[in-house]
């Protein structure tokens, strides 16, 4: 898989130095596995204040990023001829999930422009922008730290970044529901034991638990996420074994959890 290029345009590019230069981040750079390319709107504004941003139309609170600065730089960014995905990281915007990051992991370049104070300029957006993209409902200061966000859980998606190549499959989220417990040594801590299913080295137990334990922390702290899971027949079977598909039925207010079409279980 080639190289995935991260264009960011900002006014505080000064933020992304020291994410980029730790863990899986730091590491997928020196790699060539992605790359990461800062770019300072001001640097394409034409006053000696190096103005980004103004008033806005009609009154009201904050200032408004200026159009020019940001379509300058865009247009430079894509001078290489390479438009990309080009998305502004807005609280407007559809709400970045694992999904998302896995559509968006299947680009070769993704330009991320950081909003900031009020929003940006109408027209920018309208012209030159794919999407509009948030990362939860809440304000921040600014795009910087949702773009980082972003470029996280993107690049671990690409072919090659993670040393277990099953660990993003395997994800909180992948699959829609949330992950099990883990335990790691020593066999007790305090008083508290590794549960006994993780340790008779039968992995199809294991894989049954881990997957029972799955449904009951998922039920237990977003059961709005079980509405969307489609579980196959032996999966059905083995929830109501355990006594959960009863009570997944009576949180989440929905009968059917199976698959629509007739498919053998896996």
């Amino acid at each position: 898989m080639n190289c995935l290029q991260f264009d960011i345009l900002t006014i505080f590019p000064e933020l992304f130095n020291s994410p980029l230069k730790e863990g899986i981040i730091s590491r997928a750079l020196s790699a060539g596995q992605i790359g990461v390319n800062l770019h300072n709107i001001r640097d394409y504004t034409h006053d000696r204040h190096r103005t980004t941003d103004d008033r806005p139309f009609g009154g009201g609170e904050g200032m408004v990023m200026k159009p020019e600065p940001l379509t300058d730089c865009l247009k430079s960014v894509q001078g290489d001829g390479v438009k990309g995905r080009v998305i502004l990281l807005s609280p407007r915007g559809k709400v970045f999930s694992q999904p998302v990051a896995a559509r968006l992991a299947g680009f070769e370049r993704l330009i991320l422009v950081c909003g900031r104070y009020e929003g940006v300029d109408e027209r920018f957006s309208l012209q030159s922008v794919d999407e509009e993209m948030s990362i939860g409902d809440y304000i921040l200061t600014g795009g910087e730290l949702a773009a980082m966000v972003i470029i996280d859980a993107v690049t671990r998606l690409r072919d090659g970044v993670l040393g277990c190549s099953e660990s993003a499959a395997n994800d909180t989220f992948s699959h829609g529901l949330l992950k099990h417990p883990q335990y790691t040594r020593p066999r007790d801590f305090c008083g508290a034991k590794v549960p006994e299913q993780l340790l008779n080295g039968n992995h199809g137990e294991i894989e049954k638990y881990r997957f029972i334990e799955s449904v009951k922390v998922t039920l237990k702290r977003r059961p709005e996420l079980l509405k969307s899971v489609v579980f196959n027949r032996k999966q059905l079977k083995i929830l109501a074994q355990a006594g959960l598909l009863k009570e997944m039925q009576t949180s989440v207010g929905q009968k059917d959890f199976s698959l629509k079409k007739d498919e053998t279980a896996s």
